[in-house]
């Protein structure tokens, strides 16, 4: 979505920001406006499904958003994504320490080319409705997913090619071009083979498979009501919808028919009515919330009761501008040299956010494999941004033809930082640039058409491992480079890193990747986003981990 989970809205951001969850995508709001809480933050161990119980009754409130979409072959935000990881599960999941594990697979194997994984399903893994999965549902759902148009959607998946596209046959399924995927093979009724175009790692390739495109649905379901089945959508999750009132609320439901046994926490209500999320925290109407730039301070005093609430972490999440390579005057990389030189994004995230957030010293984030704290950015340096643009195939500011930046946004203005940041070109370079806010639907519609020429946005990863950005974002060949970017260096080294099953020498290709596109500017990255919440202390087991994974069940609440 594109590409993986996370819980999406980072309530309190000061800029309306789009945030792309290494396929989903987010709309993180840093003011003190309230939103989603799709990253809370500390990190605290809690118990899994089968441990103790919370009281009978007891419910979990959490601030939320209306989801773009349930269906888990459609969605690429963070916010669809966070529901979906409770409602849906796939072969495989990441677990709260961030590593793999099997989910409805019990245990796999691989063959000696590495070309075919072979998946036995538990025995015990069903639907919420009491049906048994089977590897022919597995089947279904991947080819469906890989499909022009999936059944019970109106529009092809736009993150199947990405996390799939390894699966042989998945783009000639995809393109209309085959019937069905010809690397699925049903064994027997719990035994499914996957057969890929090229040997990767296997934990590459068993991350891909974390993502949601790949989850089970229901055929039976999908086929008897294609055009309402996510209002009730039939998972294997460890929670079902009870209840979705569009603008008001989500109510989820502990599924007793889990194949790990019942969660503890027996609903989860999310409040979608918006306003300050903080303060009904404070009125005891929510148990987590985000803390924005207007109350950092409060919740940062050691003497402030918030403080013994507050809990900070970070998230592998980047923040960046992005420039589309094949539109004027951003096909000349002088220009986007001297928009990144005339900017001083360091300064925006220690004085204006308040140090929320890191300045980004590259494209990957901290603790990602691959991350150096060395920073590799351009420096804001404004001789050196007048000297790029002179060096431009332009000239001067004045002889560049419209420049418009695309943000999230309804409001009179621009984010915060937007503003710095046009003020700055204003000032180093003589640049006006137009500011168009759109809704975030709009957004995302239009950053897959690749219809923008400048825009704020973000990435979330989905798994941990460089290829999910590096990869994702800026091979030429992804179906989710949306910047039209392409360098002929960075695509052998993508393409080596992709089948190197040295991790070492992966995570270096990577790197060396990673210094040629921020040599190529096409991205401005802006900064690593932490997050900032307050978390009641009734509730035992939170934890914020750096991107959307299931964490639902290993909650309880001591009410």
């Amino acid at each position: 979505m594109s590409p993986n989970r996370l819980l999406a809205i980072l309530l309190g951001v000061v800029a309306a920001l789009v945030l792309v969850i290494g396929g989903f995508s987010v709309v993180l709001l840093l003011s003190g406006r309230g939103g989603d809480e799709g990253s809370p933050s500390g990190v605290t161990t809690g118990t899994g499904a089968g441990g103790s119980k919370s009281g009978a009754g007891a419910v979990l409130r959490l601030p939320g958003a209306d989801p773009i979409t349930l269906d888990p072959a459609l969605a690429g935000d963070s916010t669809s994504a966070e529901y979906i990881v409770e409602l849906f599960s796939g072969l495989v999941t990441i677990d709260q320490k961030l590593s793999l594990q099997l989910d409805l697979a019990e245990s796999y194997e691989v063959s000696a080319d590495g070309l075919t994984f072979t998946f036995k399903l538990r025995d015990n893994a069903v639907f919420q409705s009491g049906r048994r999965v089977t590897a022919s549902d597995v089947q279904w759902s991947i080819d469906r997913a890989a499909s022009p148009v999936p059944v019970g959607a109106t529009q092809p998946s736009t993150t199947a090619l990405a996390y799939l596209g390894d699966i042989d046959g998945v783009r000639e399924r995809f393109f209309g071009q085959a019937p069905s995927v010809r690397g699925l093979q049903v064994v027997d009724e719990r035994t499914i083979r996957i057969r890929l175009k090229e040997a990767l790692p296997p934990p590459l390739f068993l991350a891909k498979l974390s993502y949601p495109t790949a989850f089970v649905v229901d055929r039976q379901q999908l086929e008897s009501n294609p055009r309402n089945w996510t209002r009730k959508p039939n998972g294997t999750g460890p929670y079902q919808l009870k209840e979705w009132r569009l603008g008001e609320r989500i109510v989820l439901q502990a599924n007793q028919r889990f194949y790990r046994g019942a969660p503890p926490l027996p609903q989860v209500l999310y409040d979608l009515q918006g306003g300050s999320a903080l303060t009904r925290f404070e009125n005891n109407e929510l148990d987590v919330a985000a803390i924005g730039l207007a109350d950092i301070e409060r919740a940062r005093d050691p003497s402030n009761v918030l403080s013994k609430l507050y809990q900070q972490a970070p998230q592998f999440t980047i923040f960046y501008i992005a420039f589309n390579t094949k539109v004027p005057p951003f096909d000349d990389v002088n220009v986007r040299r001297a928009l990144a030189q005339a900017i001083d994004r360091k300064k925006v995230a220690t004085v204006t956010f308040n140090n929320m957030w890191l300045p980004a010293t590259g494209v990957l984030p901290p603790q990602l494999p691959g991350f150096t704290a060395e920073d590799k950015s351009l420096p804001f340096d404004p001789a050196a941004a007048r000297a790029s643009l002179k060096a431009s195939k332009y000239g001067s500011a004045d002889k560049l033809p419209p420049i418009i930046l695309t943000e999230v946004g309804g409001g009179a203005e621009a984010g915060i930082d937007t503003q710095a940041f046009l003020e700055q070109w204003k000032t180093e370079l003589g640049l006006r640039v137009e500011i168009r806010q759109t809704d975030f639907a709009t957004f995302l519609a239009d950053q897959d058409s690749g219809r923008l020429q400048m825009f704020n946005a973000g990435w979330i990863m989905d798994y941990p491992d460089a290829e999910d950005v590096i990869d994702l974002k800026f091979h030429s060949a992804s179906s989710l480079n949306d910047l039209g970017y392409s360098n002929a260096q960075v695509d052998k080294l993508l393409d080596a890193a992709r089948v190197n099953k040295d991790p070492v020498q992966r995570v270096q290709q990577y790197q060396q990747a990673e210094r040629l596109i921020i040599a190529d500017v096409a991205w401005i990255p802006l900064y690593f986003a932490q997050s900032h919440v307050v978390v009641n202390k009734d509730v035992q087991g939170w934890f914020v981990p750096p991107m959307v994974i299931p964490r639902l069940r290993f909650v309880r609440l001591n009410r």
